[in-house]
């Protein structure tokens, strides 16, 4: 039975070795130099060995080599493994300046004498503390891992093991004993720890090392709690002791700031974490979506008259509006807009019909932002009126012969420089207020008409006299047809005086084509000629500018003031009223000449 059990065992060696022989045949060793020497060895991302006294046998072919000891910043290689030869690096690894403070408390860590060491987290490259036998004896020697008193994650890998991970509470001045793979084992006082005020990260000697690990801290605030749409916000952070820091899940710098313009509100964390645990704060940005706007039409009511094809009255109204915190803004029918302002609009109506307008116009503000925010408002304008088609053409042609039909006539040397506002009877204030009522209609159809008023003087007195007597007259028409409503701009005045006065044949002949002469006011034409010749050279003129034709001279021989127009009979006194003449250039002031 012996001799069988025997037999298979040599059977099963010799197969083993059949098999490793190729496999060991195609590896190398790889010795790393290194300061300082307990630096620990990750090969291709796996837990070895510390680098002190040891080598590393991997197959042939290109491996990354990764270098880690705390308070040194870690380093990587690249490398080729030749079989049955020995790879050699020197590395030295470059040391985190300064020191860092307490409290304190310690960790024992026995029962895993080669396996790598991570502290709050898996990350070798950040949360890689020593390996085991540097923290697993408090005797004489004093090999510790000094840590900030709080809860820490304790991670104990190795090549050859799967991780093991446990929980361990720290206390100030307390030291905890784990055993790898089992948990914590005791808590015992650690005075020593009393007596520490600033350490190196790192400290090692013959038999012994001492790991001080730098709690990890942080700030973080953002400028603004409350943004409107499309404002900026700035961010800023600063950390220490830590070995990976993040913004909303994306690596940032340890410390900095950085500018976010959000479009809706947004909650920002920033974490610090390394081996000395864990930072994490949140500040949220509140961003107002929020467009207060405002649409108004003044005025709201316009009304609109068309005679013909010529309107009469074309009415406007400005439409204002105000939409802040928004980046479009747009009104209809008009367009896209600023966010604020007014625009006057020239008001036609859709109907083109003949027959009475009632229309409503509505405009719509529509606002919005890049964040959501989204306003409407609106407001109307109502349009009246009528369109008179027909009418128009027959309008046209009739005013314009009754704005021809008379000149305006004035007594002796009236209006005087005393009272500039006199001189007006009866009868020829009622030629003016046809005038008026006519030019208003006529101004409906030929919106550029003017009134051309021609003052003349009989030829009594000085030229200078005259002239400025004649001045008086038209201003003092034109002051009469704007009192009643004609524009002050449709009118324009000229002063003859003496200079273009109607010869005796001219009156002669006017007398015989005035239609409102009788046979007794001929007999009395005849018997004072000279008379009446001065009578019909005291007058104004009516000019229509775009036809060109001059009032009918035909003096009023039926009105009832024909004794006041021909000096035979003084002008009935009136009250008193005020009429602001227009302003007339002043002149030397004329000797006294005959009366007019």
């Amino acid at each position: 039975m012996r001799i069988r059990q025997l037999s298979f065992l040599l059977s099963t060696v010799v197969l083993l070795l059949i098999y490793v022989q190729p496999v060991m045949a195609q590896r190398g060793r790889l010795i790393v130099r290194v300061n300082p020497r307990e630096t620990y060895i990750y090969a291709d991302g796996k837990p070895v060995v510390e680098a002190r006294n040891h080598f590393v046998t991997l197959p042939a072919g290109e491996h990354k080599i990764d270098l880690y000891n705390y308070g040194y910043k870690p380093e990587s290689r690249n490398v080729t493994i030749t079989a049955h030869k020995t790879t050699v690096i020197d590395v030295t690894m470059q040391a985190i300046p300064g020191t860092v403070s307490g409290p304190w408390g310690c960790i024992t860590l026995e029962g895993a004498t080669r396996a790598a060491v991570l502290l709050n987290g898996k990350d070798p490259a950040a949360f890689f503390v020593g390996h085991g036998d540097e923290f697993n004896n408090e005797w004489g020697w004093q090999q510790e891992l000094i840590v900030p008193p709080g809860k820490h994650e304790l991670t104990v890998e190795y090549d050859e093991r799967d991780p093991w991970t446990t929980t361990v509470d720290v206390q100030a001045n307390k030291r905890v004993v784990v055993d790898a793979y089992q948990g914590v084992r005791k808590t015992v006082d650690w005075p020593r720890g009393q007596q520490m005020q600033s350490l190196p990260r790192f400290q090692a000697g013959e038999a012994s090392a001492k790991v001080a690990v730098q709690k990890v801290t942080g700030q973080f605030s953002a400028s603004s709690a409350q943004i409107n749409c499309g404002d900026s916000a700035r961010l800023t952070w600063s950390s220490e002791g830590a070995a990976k820091t993040d913004l909303n899940g994306a690596p940032v710098s340890a410390s900095g700031d950085q500018t976010v313009q959000p479009k809706q509100t947004t909650s920002y964390k920033f974490t610090a974490a390394g081996a000395g645990g864990v930072y994490s704060s949140d500040a949220t940005v509140n961003v107002n979506t929020a467009i207060p706007a405002s649409l108004s039409v003044s005025p709201a009511e316009v009304r609109y008259h068309k005679l013909g094809d010529k309107v009469d009255q074309q009415p406007s109204t400005t439409v204002t509006w105000s939409a802040s915190n928004a980046d479009s803004v747009s009104v209809d029918p008009l367009g896209s807009i600023g966010a604020s302002g007014s625009r006057e609009l020239q008001i036609t109506p859709n109907k083109t019909s003949v027959g009475p307008i009632d229309e409503t116009v509505t405009y719509t503000l529509h606002a919005g932002n890049a964040c959501g925010g989204s306003e409407t408002r609106t407001a109307t304008l109502h349009i009246t009126g009528s369109n008179d088609l027909v009418q128009a053409v027959v309008n046209e042609a009739t005013l314009e012969t009754r704005l021809t039909f008379n000149s305006i006539y004035f007594p002796t040397n009236m209006p005087t420089i005393a009272n500039p506002q006199s001189g007006l009877v009866p009868s020829q204030e009622k030629r003016l207020e046809e005038i008026v009522t006519n030019f208003k209609q006529y101004l409906a159809l030929r919106p550029e008409a003017n009134l051309i008023l021609e003052a003349h003087a009989d030829l009594r007195g000085s030229v200078a006299f005259n002239k400025a007597l004649s001045q008086r007259r038209a201003d003092l028409v034109k002051s009469y047809l704007v009192e009643h409503g004609i524009p002050a701009g449709r009118l324009l005045t000229t002063a003859f005086g003496k200079e273009k006065n109607l010869t005796n044949k001219e009156v002669e002949d006017l007398t015989a084509q005035n239609p409102n002469i009788t046979p007794d006011d001929r007999k009395r034409v005849d018997s004072n000629v000279v008379a009446f010749r001065m009578a019909n050279n005291r007058r104004v003129d009516v000019h229509l500018s775009t036809t060109g034709q001059a009032s009918q001279r035909f003096f009023p021989y039926n009105s009832d003031d024909l004794n006041v127009l021909l000096g035979e009979q003084k002008p009935v006194a009136k009250k008193a009223v005020v009429r602001k003449a227009p302003a007339v250039a002043k002149k030397p002031a004329a000797k006294k000449a005959a009366k007019k």
